[in-house]
């Protein structure tokens, strides 16, 4: 197995860790970093560390050539339950700034995408991730690390600052459905002949 591919198993480890340290009880005590507690805040460093592998493992494989059939299909599996994690967290915790339609949107994203590259392996073909799909990838990751971190306290500061996270969230949403449209427009061949 490679060195990329351990990293991309391990996002996908660190993921029930994250759920699970929200409900230890002694570890919803409350902190003054951010404004969150310390599970709160365990999650969100966590998330971050598990993101920093997505870029990690892409490095790694490119760099010294281990660009693997297990990778391409894992990894961005790796990216969509780290990502609906995240989202779903916050969505929980902050519907006002991750509303319920977006989630949804972006779930159906992933599914569709996840169908084609589905019936693509089924033919022999491998989809590997679009650089739109990457954008998509970036821009959520930092929106959700942002939303996670409670915007990094610049809220405290000057409250009006709650627009940076949204604003890169919706950047995000915009990523999603244009990558969304691209991947299917670039893979219709693969859909219609299943059908």
């Amino acid at each position: 197995m490679t060195t990329a591919n351990k990293i991309t198993i391990l996002r996908v480890l660190l993921i029930p860790i994250m759920i699970v340290i929200l409900y230890i009880e002694p570890l919803k005590v409350y902190m003054t970093i951010f404004g969150l507690r310390l599970n709160e805040l365990l999650f969100a460093s966590i998330f971050l560390i598990a993101s920093a592998t997505d870029f990690i493992d892409g490095y790694i494989a490119r760099k010294y050539n281990q660009i693997t059939t297990f990778g391409k299909f894992l990894d961005p599996i790796a990216d969509k339950v780290l990502v609906f994690t995240g989202l779903l967290y916050l969505m929980l915790q902050m519907s006002d700034r991750v509303p319920l339609w977006t989630v949804v949107l972006i779930i159906i994203r992933e599914f569709m995408v996840t169908g084609i590259r589905l019936l693509a392996v089924e033919k022999g073909n491998v989809i590997a991730a679009s650089h739109l799909g990457k954008y998509k990838t970036i821009f959520t990751l930092v929106a959700i690390i942002i939303l996670l971190f409670n915007d990094f306290g610049l809220t405290a500061i000057n409250p009006n600052f709650v627009w940076v996270g949204n604003v890169i969230y919706y950047i995000a949403l915009i990523f999603t459905v244009i990558s969304g449209v691209d991947y299917f427009m670039k893979n219709r061949k693969v859909v219609l002949e299943s059908i």
